[in-house]
């Protein structure tokens, strides 16, 4: 299932949606956690990249160690260094993104209103400012896993 698209190793193509899904995340759980105002236009973008960014980390990563197995199971010196690298980068970014996927949808959850109240937070602000700060965090740290696996993948196939 993850070997090939159309005849071309599907890591190729999959790592694309990753690259740009989890980026994305970030920035609009961020947005969503810093900007209360803008939280009812930015809610919607919020889960459904909550839902996508992590299977497509999970996609990438399972792409990956097929394509490894099928061309690259025997590499060595610099290239095989270079791959190891870049594979140590993958399930670090699959749980941040998953982290953050989750206090995500948790943080839009608990910042609509319920039912019963106009315009305050479902659980109290308290619990609305810590979901903020971890969603912050979080978004920070797949950030940072997003383009050490993005860097390293980029210089072992180009040899930089």
């Amino acid at each position: 299932m993850f070997d090939q698209i159309l005849g071309l190793p599907a890591h190729a193509l999959v790592i694309h949606f990753a690259v740009v899904l989890v980026p994305l995340l970030a920035a609009v759980a961020v947005v969503h956690a810093l900007v209360p105002r803008w939280r009812p236009y930015v809610a919607w973008a919020a889960v459904l990249l909550s839902l996508a960014g992590p299977v497509a980390v999970f996609a990438a990563k399972e792409s990956g160690e097929r394509l490894k197995e099928a061309r690259f199971a025997t590499a060595e010196g610099g290239l095989g260094r270079a791959i190891a690298t870049h594979e140590s980068f993958a399930t670090p970014l699959l749980l941040s993104a998953s982290g953050l996927a989750a206090v995500t949808l948790l943080l839009v959850h608990a910042t609509r209103p319920a039912r019963d109240s106009v315009g305050r937070d479902r659980f109290g602000r308290p619990v609305s400012l810590v979901l903020s700060g971890l969603t912050v965090v979080l978004a920070a740290v797949a950030g940072y896993f997003c383009f050490l696996a993005g860097d390293s993948g980029a210089r072992a196939v180009w040899g930089l």
